[in-house]
């Protein structure tokens, strides 16, 4: 049996997850085989990679035939699932995998689906020891991991009882591109997804199993706390990062007050999961930073336009068909070597035993195109944890589940995260007085 099966293998993502994986460090130390829709796509990436897929397993598969599906997840212990619109064709894969107990990681930003996946899926997966994960990528990984950092950070300075009231990321972004698989999942959310299942996404924990205290609402500009010279606007897939953190949040709170009904004594021996609760107040906010004011103007109003136009008007959705990358296409390498992203996280305690706050630093920083370049980092040494390391993940990857990034993996990716060459992730407390500088 293989040890990693790639769904989507020949589209653009695919192509550079297969690419990640033929050139992966570890390579010698575990199997991959890869499928897609036809063994003409097959031939092409084959000239493209050369060599390097010699040994590699090749399987033809149709997603939207379920016993195509089943019979294909069976060849591995994991499933990477890089197939979308998630909305149509993911949801068989999952079931095929929990269905058989085999582990699964997917790209998708689709919450919508996220919540469908939960609700069906979440405890037939633990009782089959099969972790399932979501947003395995730039949605949600670096949202999700520099709140669980900077948690650590706390606990590790100020006691493992210290709470978090208020975490905010400010992120800045270079050379994101669009290919034609996100385009098509963006269509997907505005022509197939009901309505209502879309509204029920933007209200705060609406993947959690835990009610929280809400978050901020969504406003016009953003100022991160004590360093308000970082302003910016609303990041778009906050909505989507921010459902992620807060299930994170969720499921570690849950643990932490019913450890019992998450971890039977019977099936899992007792588990010290205490210290992983971010605590009763906590709240996650999160925008994109832009250089001016001006700029924020212009790309609120920009924004705001476009996604009236593409939700309310056919016309603009039958003009970016024609004006957007098709299917398989997307970013050319040098575009993927030019981008970036600089992600600064502030989270601040609630008042420990003195009285007064804490407050942790958190950075995440990529080389390369977030969406794309980054994303297959992340989601393959996600699958390679699985493979790997799965001594070493925490209970909640140890039980299986639907999960987060985060309550899967924790500490396991951000070690790979921060050993694989393009990823640097680093969290320290805040000095008082630079503090109290920065407030003024």
């Amino acid at each position: 049996m293989l040890d990693i099966l790639l769904l989507g293998a020949t589209g653009y993502t695919g192509r550079l997850i297969t690419r990640y994986l033929a050139a992966h460090p570890q390579r010698e130390t575990f199997t991959f085989g890869i499928a897609a829709r036809s063994e003409k796509k097959f031939n092409i990436l084959r000239d493209e990679l050369g060599d390097a897929l010699l040994h590699v397993p090749t399987f033809v598969v149709d997603v939207a035939n379920f016993d195509d599906v089943e019979r294909t997840v069976q060849e591995a212990h994991v499933v990477i699932n890089a197939v979308g619109p998630f909305w149509r064709w993911g949801t068989s894969v999952v079931r095929a995998c929990v269905r058989h107990g085999r582990h699964y990681v997917d790209l998708t930003g689709e919450t919508p689906w996220v919540r469908e996946v939960i609700s069906e899926f979440d405890y037939a997966a633990a009782k089959a020891g099969c972790v399932v994960v979501p947003c395995a990528g730039l949605d949600s990984v670096p949202s999700d991991l520099v709140v669980y950092v900077a948690s650590k950070a706390l606990k590790s300075f100020a006691g493992a009882s210290t709470a978090i009231d208020s975490s905010t990321s400010a992120w800045r972004l270079g050379g994101q591109s669009i290919s034609g698989g996100t385009f098509s999942t963006m269509l997907s959310f505005l022509e197939d997804v009901p309505k209502w299942k879309a509204r029920e996404v933007t209200q705060d924990f609406a993947l959690s199993p835990v009610e929280g205290v809400p978050g901020p609402r969504p406003r016009a500009f953003y100022a991160l706390p004590i360093d308000p010279s970082m302003r910016g606007v609303l990041y778009l897939m906050s909505i989507v990062n921010k459902q992620v953190v807060q299930r994170s949040w969720g499921l570690f709170e849950l643990a932490a007050r019913s450890p019992d009904l998450v971890f039977p004594s019977e099936s899992f021996g007792v588990q010290d999961v205490s210290g992983l609760s971010y605590g009763p107040a906590f709240k996650y906010d999160e925008f994109m930073v832009l250089p001016s004011r001006l700029q924020a103007i212009f790309v609120v109003l920009f924004l705001a336009t476009v996604a009236f136009a593409m939700a309310t008007l056919p016309p603009a959705r039958w003009i970016a068909r024609q004006l957007m990358p098709r299917s398989g296409e997307g970013p050319s390498d040098r575009d993927l070597d030019a981008g970036f992203v600089h992600i600064t996280n502030i989270t601040t305690s609630a008042p420990v035993a003195t009285g007064r706050t804490v407050t942790v630093r958190t950075t995440f920083k990529g080389k390369g195109d977030p969406g794309y370049l980054l994303s297959s980092i992340m989601i393959s040494e996600a699958a390679l944890a699985l493979v790997q390391d799965k001594d070493l993940l925490p209970p909640f990857g140890k039980r299986g589940g639907v999960l987060t990034p985060m309550t899967a993996f924790g500490d396991v990716l951000i070690q790979r995260l921060n050993a694989c060459g393009r990823i640097s992730i680093e969290s320290g407390v805040v000095p008082v007085e630079d503090e109290r500088m920065k407030a003024r």
